[in-house]
């Protein structure tokens, strides 16, 4: 009997709505906090940084919000993704659980991104905006946010960490290509970068001081605004279109997840396909659903971090939000998993696993890599450095599962393809890669910077 291997929607099957979690969560997240006073901020604090459409999608309560008929036209030249079946993988590590995965590669830029890139594009382009800047680390959010700016005619102005903008080209190219600016980050081009140079004139950067650089840039021309890829409350809510297609499609396979395994690095992945079956858990009492965040052991914040306010960015620019955190003053070893070097989590996120409603794991680098190329092995799908931390995570539950000799159904998200990470494998081969170990020392040195910021 032929095996079913992927499971397909058609256009008219697409959700049309959001879904927000923060109207389901036991416990509401702690305000954000300004920079400068320390009091409780309100939309118009916000308003030289986004559009008025977004920060009301940040403070929202509603469960459900329209996608608006455009963006939904636009996610139609990639969406509905496909969800496969990973019958090679699970055959070869000869385990009972049933392992899918939700295929966000397809997308023009070959990642989850352009899901909020998109909205985020049309939203500023709906209040006049002619201009967005933005940081990105491996360059999966800053080639999405160059597509969706290309789209709407908008000025798209991007600035890299400097450590990704040299190991990949070729993301610095595509972005350019689509109408983009891009700078390794960071520059001298802002007052932000100049500092962080004269500290450390080799600084190989890190996604708080690239988005230091992009606060700075959209705060000093009231035609542009700033754009983050993860993090903030409405983006994570835009990459839900993953999971409620995912949900649409487990129905069809005949299945539901008992674990949900996603990567990690500020949220928006693990959000995507994580909150629309999380609901079930906070809704209807299914407590056995578990949820899990995988994140690099070298940027280990959700697992050895500490549950307090911290600023998004490594200069202080950014209001202040509840978050695990390293501290922001961290700069992450130079791992190839650019998109996952970040020193905070989401409130959203964080607010969960301070409830214990999600997991979290952290995991080498190499063991993502083994991970990574027995999927291109048996799947055939070579994954981005940051999708491999989910693969290595759903091994490690079906593993799990032969080893109690138990069945389990694994969903994960595989959120890119490596297709201009091939250096990063190449290293790999080579032998170049090695396990980073974040000390008990340094840990406690960047938190001691935070001692006169409110704990939350």
């Amino acid at each position: 009997m032929s095996k079913t291997r992927k499971i397909l929607l058609s256009e008219k099957d697409m959700p049309t709505q959001w879904y927000n979690i923060q109207a389901d969560m036991p416990n509401p997240m702690l305000p954000p906090l300004h920079p400068g006073t320390k009091q409780p901020i309100g939309p118009n604090d916000l308003a030289p940084l986004f559009p008025m459409a977004l920060i009301q999608q940040e403070v929202s309560q509603e469960r459900w919000h329209e996608i608006p008929e455009q963006v939904q036209d636009i996610y139609k030249k990639w969406r509905p993704t496909p969800l496969y079946r990973a019958y090679d993988l699970e055959k070869v590590l000869d385990t009972p659980a049933k392992i899918y995965y939700k295929y966000e590669g397809v997308s023009p830029s070959g990642s989850h991104k352009p899901n909020t890139a998109v909205a985020q594009a049309y939203y500023n382009k709906q209040e006049g905006v002619k201009r967005i800047t933005t940081e990105t680390g491996a360059g999966q959010w800053g080639s999405a946010l160059s597509f969706a700016c290309g789209l709407f005619d908008m000025e798209c102005e991007v600035f890299m960490v400097k450590v990704s903008y040299e190991q990949k080209p070729y993301r610095k190219i595509m972005m350019n290509t689509w109408g983009s600016s891009v700078h390794a980050s960071p520059t001298d081009l802002t007052e932000a970068g100049k500092q962080i140079l004269a500290q450390d004139p080799h600084s190989p950067g890190s996604l708080g001081i690239a988005i230091s650089e992009a606060v700075e840039r959209a705060v000093q021309d009231e035609h542009t605004k700033y754009s983050l890829g993860s993090v903030l409350n409405h983006v994570l809510m835009h990459q839900t279109i993953i999971g409620m297609e995912a949900m649409k499609q487990m129905e069809m396979a005949g299945d539901f997840p008992d674990v949900v395994v996603a990567p990690f690095g500020g949220g928006s992945n693990f959000a995507g396909i994580t909150f629309p079956f999380l609901r079930h858990k906070l809704t209807e009492g299914k407590d056995h659903l578990r949820f899990l965040a995988i994140e690099p052991a070298s940027c280990p914040k959700l697992t050895r971090g500490e549950f307090r306010y911290d600023f998004g960015d490594s200069i202080g620019m950014t209001p202040l939000l509840p978050m695990y955190t390293l501290g922001h003053s961290f700069v992450p070893p130079t791992i190839h998993a650019g998109g996952l070097r970040y020193h905070g989590a989401g409130a959203i996120v964080s607010q969960l696993l301070k409830d214990e409603i999600i997991e979290a794991q952290a995991i080498q680098q190499l063991e993502c890599f083994e991970a990574g190329v027995l999927f291109g092995k048996t799947e055939g799908i070579l994954p981005a450095p940051e999708a491999t931390h989910a693969v290595a995570g759903a091994i490690r539950e079906a593993n799990q599962a032969k080893e109690a000799g138990e069945s389990k159904v694994i969903l994960f998200n595989m959120c890119g393809h490596g297709h201009f990470d091939l250096r990063a494998y190449e290293d790999y081969f080579a032998g170049k890669l090695q396990d980073h170990h974040y000390s008990d020392e340094q840990l406690t040195k960047n938190l001691k910077e935070l001692d006169d910021i409110p704990m939350g």
